[in-house]
C-alpha cells in the first residue's frame, strides 16, 4: 500500500495543470496515466491539422504561458510539445501504462483506498489516499450512430479520432458524419485534398470565426452573455450571410448562451464554408439507410460513397462512475 496525499488520475492537460498547482504549493502527489504517454488523445487521436480553437491566452496551463513567439491559435504539435516542456518544467512523472481498476472510500477513516494495475507486468498497485482527483476527461469512447446497413458498408468506416490527414483520400469519394467543428475541418482537409467531400448536417449551429469567439470570451468578461451574442450573431450574420439555402440555420440561443447551457460550442470557420457555398462540400441530411456503397438521406436523397468518417464525437463514459462504484457515503 502506497500512501500519498493527492492521487491524481489521467496525464491529460487537466491533470498535468493539477499536478503543477500542487507543486507550487508544495503538497505531495501521484499521478498515474493508463496509457504509455502524456497527453494520448492529443498525440494518437486528432487529425493532423488541427488547431486549438480558442486564442493561446484561453488555452495556457497554470503557471507557464506560451512563448511570446507563439502563433495565436496553437497548432497540435506545438500544443503536445508545450504540455512535454509542461513536464519537464515542473518535473512531473506519471506513473505510466497503470490503470485504476477500483476505488473504496473509508468515510470513517477518510481516506481513498485505489486499487490500479500495473500494465507492464500485470502487478497490482494499491493507493491510499487523502485526495482522488478525476482528470481522466470525456473523450474515451467513440460514439457511431446505429444506421441501418452500416455493418454491411463495403469501405472504410471510421470515427475521427482515427482519422489522420486528407491526402489519402484524394478522389475518392467521402461522406463526414457530424458537423461540430471536427466534422467541418476533416471536411475542409478531405476537400482541400481532392476528395469529393459531402457533409451531414442535422441541427441548427452557429457559424463563427475564431476572432469572433476570442472576442465573445473577452466581453463575457464585462457584459451579460445575452448582449454578447446578441453581437456574435449580427457580426456573424455580416460575415457568412444567410446560409439557409446550403442547408445551415442558427440555433435560437445564442453562441455563448448555448454553450454555457448546453456544452454545445460555435463551429469554427476553418475555410469550409467557402467551399460549401461553392458547392465543392455538399451538405447532407440525416442519414436514414445504408444499402451496399449507397447511402440514403432524408428527404429521398441518395449517393455512393468508398469511405465514411463519423465526426459524431464520443459517448459520456462511466469512467467517474467507475471510480466512485464502491463509494461508501
Amino acid at each position: 500500500m502506497e500512501e500519498v496525499v493527492v492521487l491524481i488520475v489521467g496525464a491529460g492537460p487537466a491533470g498535468l495543470a493539477t499536478a503543477a498547482c500542487l507543486s507550487q504549493l508544495s503538497i505531495p502527489y501521484v499521478i498515474v496515466e493508463r496509457e504509455n504517454c502524456s497527453a494520448s488523445l492529443w498525440r494518437y487521436r486528432t487529425y493532423d491539422c488541427l488547431m486549438l480553437h480558442l486564442a493561446k491566452e484561453f488555452c495556457e496551463l497554470p503557471h507557464m504561458p506560451f512563448p511570446v513567439d507563439a502563433p495565436t491559435y496553437i497548432p497540435k504539435n506545438m500544443f503536445i510539445k508545450y504540455m512535454d516542456d509542461y513536464i519537464e518544467h515542473f518535473n512531473i512523472q506519471p506513473k505510466y501504462l497503470t490503470r485504476v481498476e477500483s476505488s473504496t472510500y473509508d468515510s470513517d477513516g477518510k481516506f481513498w483506498s485505489i486499487m490500479a494495475r500495473d500494465m507492464a507486468n500485470g502487478i497490482t498497485v494499491n493507493f491510499k489516499t487523502k485526495f482522488l482527483v478525476v482528470a481522466s476527461g470525456a473523450n474515451s469512447v467513440e460514439n457511431i450512430p446505429l444506421i441501418p446497413g452500416l455493418q454491411d458498408f463495403p469501405g472504410e468506416a471510421i470515427h475521427s479520432s482515427c482519422y489522420k490527414a486528407g491526402k489519402s483520400y484524394s478522389g475518392r469519394n467521402m461522406l463526414v458524419v457530424g458537423s461540430g467543428n471536427s466534422g467541418m475541418e476533416i471536411a475542409y482537409d478531405l476537400a482541400s485534398h481532392g476528395a469529393n467531400t459531402s457533409i451531414v448536417i442535422r441541427s441548427p449551429l452557429h457559424i463563427m470565426t475564431k476572432e469572433l469567439i476570442r472576442l465573445g470570451m473577452t466581453l463575457a468578461h464585462h457584459l451579460p452573455l445575452k448582449l454578447v451574442d446578441n453581437i456574435l450573431v449580427m457580426m456573424a450574420n455580416f460575415i457568412f450571410k444567410d446560409l439557409s439555402r446550403h442547408g445551415i440555420t442558427r440555433p435560437k440561443i445564442g453562441p455563448m448562451v448555448l454553450k454555457s447551457e448546453t456544452g454545445r460550442s460555435a463551429v469554427i470557420d476553418v475555410g469550409n464554408f467557402g467551399l460549401i457555398k461553392k458547392g465543392i462540400i455538399k451538405v447532407q441530411g440525416r442519414v436514414t439507410d445504408i444499402k451496399g456503397n449507397i447511402v440514403q438521406f432524408e428527404h429521398g436523397n441518395e449517393s455512393s460513397f468508398d469511405e465514411i468518417v463519423f465526426a459524431t464525437g464520443y459517448k459520456s463514459t462511466a469512467n467517474i462512475a467507475n471510480f466512485f462504484n464502491h463509494f461508501q457515503k
